[in-house]
């Protein structure tokens, strides 16, 4: 089985939940009264958003990767049901299918 254990999943998964919240803290901090400033705060509200939405993503798919660990399923392709190799697991620590089963859902 994986190499990945439960200890690192949950050290994502706080990582990204601090990252998260740190983002919506900064993205609800009042705007400056200048307006030049304001467009640039406004700019970078895009981007934080973006951020965010990128960090809530990657939250919930570690938070399924620890419901799999939870119940034994981790590490098993979700698709066909083989092991999914430990170096991608390594890599890739959400991975949810075998490296066969992944091309054949990106095609």
């Amino acid at each position: 089985m994986s190499k990945v254990t439960l200890q690192r999943l949950q050290e994502l998964h706080d990582e990204y939940a601090n990252r998260c919240d740190k983002l919506q803290r900064d993205l609800s901090q009042a705007y400056p009264s200048d307006s030049v400033e304001q467009a640039q705060a406004r700019e970078n509200d895009e981007v934080m958003e973006a951020l965010l939405a990128e960090a809530s993503t990657l939250l919930t798919q570690v938070d399924a990767a620890i419901e799999r660990h939870q119940e034994g399923r981790y590490g098993l392709c979700t698709q066909c049901g083989d092991v999914i190799d430990d170096a991608r697991l390594q890599a890739l620590p959400t991975a949810q299918a075998c490296i066969d089963c992944a091309d054949q859902l990106s095609s």
